[in-house]
């Protein structure tokens, strides 16, 4: 792939001029990826330098990102039409969410073959053209790996079902019931685990008369991971897409593949928080050190993965380099400090901060950590931490990309953040696609346990479509997302003011900030390896921290408010030069510095 990109230091008017020079003509750019870090490469700052720990990615949710063909389904075809528009973003590596041929139970992710592309997104021929794509422009693909569960209609599952002797049968989880007469089925489920998407997390299978085990949705039986026919399968699948070319895994619920010993009843403590049982089995560390030593150890590959049920102090015993487990996790800390369970709450800064702070301390230069607050399974950033008003919607979303590039970690961006997409007006159940929502509406509004007003005003909040929405092109029809009549989930009415041909032409724009923002930090090592502090931890309305590598130091000062604050610099610091700001200003050398609502600069010090 080419040399190792080199770290510069650059002035402050070299940063400048690089990272304001840039504009979506750098899709032609040829840099490349820098290789892969090997044991002679020197340490910075302690950190062993990778091309993942430098990378900033961008995650597509192919359903949502563009439709080539017209039936109001994106595909790949369509990506690979746009990959143009996020190479000029400047981002490294594409995380690419379920592509596999799937019945869609669960938007992707129950996969019926793991070989073969969803017929609604094309085939195997579009595949590689877009993969082909992306490497033309220098950059990689990482690709979901779904193998807790498959779908129900999986050949696998399709031959377990059939009989109690068949071959398959223990490539799942079944168990007998507990009798009840007064049951329809005559059997109870063999104990009381929930299923993450409501009720129970047993499903009665009268051809056997026994139940089978899903975490999710009852298309999505969970694999049984301690049958190691079942980790060769994936182990084999994994292999068969990196030989494509592909450049590694996000990998969906990881945590999860290793079940309780005898599966016994939660307690009602257990209950209260159902995946921090399930994210904890006996044998997941020994199961994903065997996936590394099988599959990822003779590739230079990517892995990041979803830690569901993982804590913080628990992330060095996956992500550790002496475990040889994967590279980094999804801690969910920050992305989900807005929701309590599945409800909706207030959050307050100083709280925010204390988690990147705990992140500083438990994650040591042999734990990488990851920074994101979207994707596809929450709503949209601007609308959750920022303020997606039309006054400070532009502002807010410009401050959070700032705290999201200068944070310590590898940067995950979700398609739309670049340019401030906000959450849907939704009004009713059947404005919603999604199955959790769907099935929390019959488990808790069909039953009385919430009003119907209370539901989903709190679903508006949270939920997962808010991110599935179209992205926004243009102003045309179906915000050029589709040339059909009828995209698969409603458009933003809002596309005509927030759109990516807007913001393409508009050089103050979020796209274009979000580009400098990229830039500046590709060009910064202290930005990727430097040390982190908190300087202000419980301020309320200020975030304020320091990336300090060797002399090169720099502080970044967010105002998380849309009111202007008059705030001294603690402890006597004194910024010596700006290096970037989301508004306008040449505000240097004071000991108080002005900031208008939603302001976020980055200076050295």
């Amino acid at each position: 792939m080419g040399l190792r990109r080199k770290f510069f230091i650059f002035g402050v008017q070299s940063i400048l001029t690089l990272a304001i020079g840039l504009s979506t003509a750098w899709s032609q750019s040829t840099a490349t990826p820098p290789k892969p870090a090997t044991s002679q490469d020197a340490l910075i700052n302690g950190y062993r330098p990778a091309w993942w720990k430098e990378a900033v990615v961008y995650q597509i949710y192919p359903r949502s990102f563009k439709d080539f063909d017209g039936d109001g389904i994106g595909d790949l075809k369509g990506i690979t039409s746009k990959l143009d528009y996020i190479k000029g973003l400047g981002v490294d590596v594409i995380w690419l969410s379920p592509h596999f041929d799937s019945p869609n139970a669960d938007n992707g992710y129950d996969i019926r073959d793991y070989r073969k592309v969803m017929t609604e997104f094309g085939n195997m021929s579009d595949f590689d053209e877009m993969l082909a794509g992306i490497k033309q422009r220098h950059m990689r693909l990482i690709i979901d790996l779904v193998v807790n569960h498959t779908s129900d209609e999986h050949k696998w599952f399709v031959e377990s079902r059939s009989s109690k002797d068949n071959p398959y049968r223990d490539y799942y989880i079944w168990k007998d019931g507990k009798p009840n007469p007064r049951s329809p089925t005559g059997f109870d489920p063999p104990n009381n685990y929930p299923s993450f998407f409501f009720g129970s997390a047993w499903q009665f299978d009268p051809a056997t008369k026994q139940y089978y085990l899903h975490y999710f949705a009852a298309k999505q039986p969970d694999l049984n991971w301690d049958n190691p026919k079942v980790r060769k399968e994936v182990f084999d699948l994994m292999t068969f897409w990196l030989d494509k070319g592909v450049d590694g895994f996000r990998m969906d619920v990881i945590p999860l593949i290793s079940k309780r010993a005898g599966l016994p009843d939660l307690t009602p403590a257990e209950l209260k928080n159902a995946g921090d049982v399930y994210a904890n089995g006996p044998h997941m560390h020994e199961y994903l050190q065997e996936m590394n030593r099988n599959v990822m150890a003779k590739y230079d590959v990517m892995t990041v993965g979803e830690a569901l049920g993982i804590s913080l102090e628990q992330t060095p015993l996956i992500v550790g380099e002496s475990r040889n487990e994967l590279n980094m996790i999804f801690n969910f800390d920050a992305v989900r400090i807005n929701r309590d369970g599945k409800q909706w709450i207030s959050w307050t800064l100083p709280d925010f901060k204390a988690i990147y702070a705990r992140h500083a301390v438990e994650l040591d230069q042999h734990s990488w950590d990851t920074v994101f607050l979207s994707n596809h399974d929450n709503p949209r950033l601007v609308s959750s931490f920022g303020d997606d008003s039309p006054t400070y919607r532009v502002p807010s979303a410009k401050l959070l990309a700032t705290m999201i590039l200068t944070l310590r970690g590898t940067p995950f961006l979700y398609q739309g953040d670049e340019l401030g997409m906000t959450n849907y007006p939704f009004k009713s159940i059947s404005d919603f696609d999604d199955i959790e929502a769907k099935n929390g509406y019959k488990a808790d509004v069909l039953t009385k346990k919430v009003t119907e007003e209370a539901y989903l005003d709190n679903l508006r909040h949270m939920s997962r479509d808010n991110a599935r929405t179209p992205m926004q092109w243009d102003s045309t029809s179906q915000a050029g997302f589709t040339s059909g009549n009828k995209p698969w989930l409603a458009v933003n009415p809002n596309y005509t003011e927030i759109n990516a041909a807007k913001e393409l032409t508009d050089a103050s724009s979020i796209y274009h900030y979000t580009q400098k923002m990229i830039a500046l930090r590709h060009a910064t090592p202290a930005l990727v390896y430097g040390s982190y502090k908190d300087i202000d931890p419980t301020n309320s309305n200020i975030f304020i921290y320091s990336r300090t590598l060797g002399n090169d130091r720099y502080l970044i000062v967010l105002n998380f408010s849309k009111e202007s604050r008059a705030y001294t610099l603690p402890g006597g610091l004194k910024p010596t030069a700006l290096v970037t700001s989301n508004l306008a200003t040449s505000e240097v050398g004071a000991a108080t510095i002005n900031l208008r609502g939603w302001e976020a600069r980055v200076y050295k010090y």
